[in-house]
């Protein structure tokens, strides 16, 4: 009995000890990045009620948010299939450990995004009002088996990407646009395919012919096998009684492919139909060549007459242009009455369209068909050679077939005229830089979009700003060029440079210079070992260096800026510690819509926002009031909110003010860690600069060039 008791009691000890570490890892807190994405998710769909969903923060695992399966910390499956969710499904899918996502028969619309969680077993998109074509990114989903995506708008070619696919079991595209062939999906382990009501066309692949379930209907298709090599065949003898139009070979194939003799009578019949329409045409070619003839001579009568010098090009008179030593041709004449270089090498001219005055919406240029795309990718990409780029404002220069181009409508040259200080990145290229957008590749999310370290082949870093699709949703590709433009002219020592954007597959990125020293954010509120290299003369240099970011914007460039969205963590840091200011002159994309809500709520939420924000109003003056609180943090040390403080002392402003004015309170808000290394005079004056700042009412707050200046005594 006593052993019996014994075991009894470790069972009951065992047991409550699992109880206890169960209940420890069901009340954990969700994995932030799954927070991030399901609030990024949330947003893109335009906020739909759902219930326990939230556009910023919450614990979807432990609230139970609808639809939303976890274990442990991590979500592994989100399924709302038939709600009624409208919006587009953004750019931050980056769920680390989902499994299972089912949006199907919703209204979702806009693109797929182009990384897609590498964990995924089932995509559902069935239903929905998507557009675009189906990304290249399906190549990273080596364990996908079922993907759903009938019943939409998708249009293109499926992507070679698609063939990596080895685990893929059920592919349904039934209802689309898409076009091309299907040589891509022969090789994979294919039960279930259905590509009804497409434009599919091409010969079929054999392995997809024996797919038990394979639905084909309504594509069209040549044929529904791969024709074999054609047999060369004797000629079949004309069966008595059949007439040449009716006969086999003639039925069977073209003249071209028949090499037997004709027969005479076919000859006769031949030449008895088409006797008349030969003596015609050598009549008119006759009658063409005289004319020629006659034009000729009353061309070079009159030239003759005129005493003008004609240059011969190929054969043909030049009338409008003279070539130079260098063969570069010369046209009109600029304003100065100098003759300016016209965009053309080795041109032909025609004759009559030379003698034709253009059109003020027209222009030629000279392209080689074959050579377009490769000569732009290279160009795009930066390894063409100097001596090869084509001019400013044209296609590549390269003698081949005219074209006559509307320069009112956007084309690539136009937009890298539009984009010329920067460089175009291909999608496939900053994928590769990312490594595919990596989670050890995330420097941060932002209330635009996420923001990817790049690591160029020669180990050059950048930073790649992936916007959200809801920031860009009501624009097109030219209001973005027209947007990277404008970035691109924000030109100042203490502003994050734009080097480069990529606008690919509905997708928006900019791309920046690398701070390696992270963000202020980070140095302020990171582990001690940074801040440790953070003293007071340091932080008023930082204070200054972003004070005259925004004195730029506000006071020196043109049109005004409002930057909209200023914090410590939008504060850049370099190797140097020098300060770049980041996200400039996106503030109009911050003050649209839902976007607008999330940054106002963010802004609010983070204890960065003015009071007047709250009213709806946003000026220059909100953007101090937000300076303010960046140097308070560069003052306490403590972030603008922080809900691990006594409730009082959550919101860094509200707990500030009283005692900026005392300066026994100033000196016990100090950061600790600066250990009494500063001046009293210098931190009082720090301290006035940031009581002016966040003062209530706009009007009695400074200009940014009177805190520069300022801040200038302080040191």
């Amino acid at each position: 009995m006593g052993f019996l008791n014994l075991e009894l009691h470790v069972q009951i000890f065992v047991t409550t000890m699992m109880v206890i570490l169960l209940g420890t890892f069901c009340v954990a807190d969700t994995d932030p990045v799954d927070v991030a994405a399901i609030n990024s998710l949330y947003v893109a769909m335009h906020s739909p009620p759902l219930q326990g969903w939230k556009p910023v923060g919450g614990d979807p695992c432990f609230d139970h948010w609808q639809g939303v399966d976890c274990v442990f910390s991590n979500i592994t499956a989100i399924r709302l299939a038939g709600l009624n969710l409208g919006g587009e499904l953004g750019s931050n899918l980056d769920f680390p450990s989902i499994i299972d996502i089912d949006l199907s028969n919703n209204h979702i619309g806009g693109a797929i995004p182009f990384t897609l969680p590498p964990t995924l077993r089932t995509l559902s998109l069935s239903g929905n009002r998507l557009n675009g074509s189906i990304p290249d990114a399906l190549s990273l989903l080596t364990q996908l088996s079922n993907l759903d995506l009938a019943n939409n708008n998708l249009t293109g070619q499926l992507p070679s990407s698609m063939g990596s696919l080895s685990s893929l079991t059920t592919l349904l595209l039934q209802n689309n646009r898409l076009v091309g062939t299907l040589f891509v999906l022969q090789d994979l382990p294919l039960q279930d395919l259905d590509i009804e009501n497409n434009l599919f066309s091409g010969p079929i692949p054999p392995n997809l012919l024996s797919i038990a379930n394979f639905r084909k209907d309504g594509n069209p298709f040549n044929t529904t096998i791969i024709p074999s090599p054609p047999v060369a065949a004797a000629p079949l003898p004309l069966p008595i009684g059949r007439s040449p139009e009716e006969s086999p070979w003639h039925v069977a194939y073209s003249p071209s492919d028949f090499t037997a003799p004709i027969p005479g009578n076919v000859k006769k019949s031949f030449l008895a139909k088409h006797a008349i329409w030969i003596a015609s045409a050598g009549v008119l070619i006759f009658i063409v060549l005289g004319i020629c003839i006659f034009m000729v001579c009353c061309c070079k009568k009159e030239s003759k007459n005129k005493n003008s010098q004609n240059l011969d090009v190929e054969g043909f008179p030049q009338t409008l242009h003279k070539p130079t030593r260098n063969n570069t041709v010369y046209g009109a004449t600029n304003q100065d009455g100098k003759a300016e270089k016209a965009p053309r090498v080795n041109e032909v001219p025609n004759r009559r369209t030379n003698l034709i005055p253009k059109a003020q919406d027209e222009q030629e240029v000279y392209v080689n068909r074959l050579n377009t795309i490769s000569s732009t990718s290279e160009y795009n990409n930066g390894s063409q050679h100097p001596l090869l780029q084509p001019p400013p404002h044209s296609l590549p220069i390269i003698p081949g077939e005219k074209v006559i181009v509307n320069p009112t409508a956007t084309t690539t040259t136009e937009r890298q005229a539009m984009t010329s200080s920067v460089k175009m990145y291909t999608v496939a290229s900053l994928q590769q830089y990312t490594n595919s957008f990596s989670q050890e590749n995330l420097i941060g999310e932002g209330t635009l979009g996420s923001v990817y370290r790049a690591e160029l082949p020669d180990g050059k870093l950048l930073a790649v700003k992936k916007l959200d699709a809801t920031t860009f949703k009501d624009q097109n590709d030219e209001q973005f060029l027209q947007l990277v433009s404008s970035i691109s002219k924000i030109q100042h020592a203490n502003i994050a440079k734009l080097v480069g954007y990529c606008a690919e597959y509905n997708q928006r990125l900019l791309i920046y210079e690398y701070c390696n020293n992270g963000t202020l954010y980070e140095a302020l509120h990171g582990d001690d070992e940074h801040c440790i290299k953070f003293p007071w003369n340091a932080r008023i240099k930082v204070a200054l260096g972003a004070a005259r970011a925004l004195e730029y914007l506000h006071e020196n460039f043109r049109p005004p800026i409002v930057h909209r969205n200023f914090r410590s963590a939008n504060v850049l840091l370099n190797e140097k510690s020098e300060v770049r200011v980041s996200d400039c002159g996106l503030g109009h994309l911050l003050s649209s819509g839902t976007v607008g809500q999330l940054s106002g709520h963010l802004l609010t939420a983070h204890g960065y926002s003015a009071p007047e924000f709250e009213l709806g109003s946003y000026t220059q003056q909100s953007d101090v009031f937000s300076f303010g609180v960046v140097m308070l943090e560069l003052l306490t040390g403590r972030k603008s909110y922080d809900r691990s403080r006594p409730r009082g002392e959550q919101f860094l402003v509200r707990w500030a003010i009283p005692q900026l004015h005392d300066i026994d309170a100033l000196s016990k808000m100090v950061d600790p860690r600066l250990n009494g290394s500063y001046s009293m005079k210098s931190l009082s004056r720090f301290a006035d600069i940031v009581s002016s700042c966040i003062q209530r009412e706009p009007e009695f707050r400074p200009a940014m060039s009177e805190i520069v200046q300022d801040l200038l005594l302080t040191m």
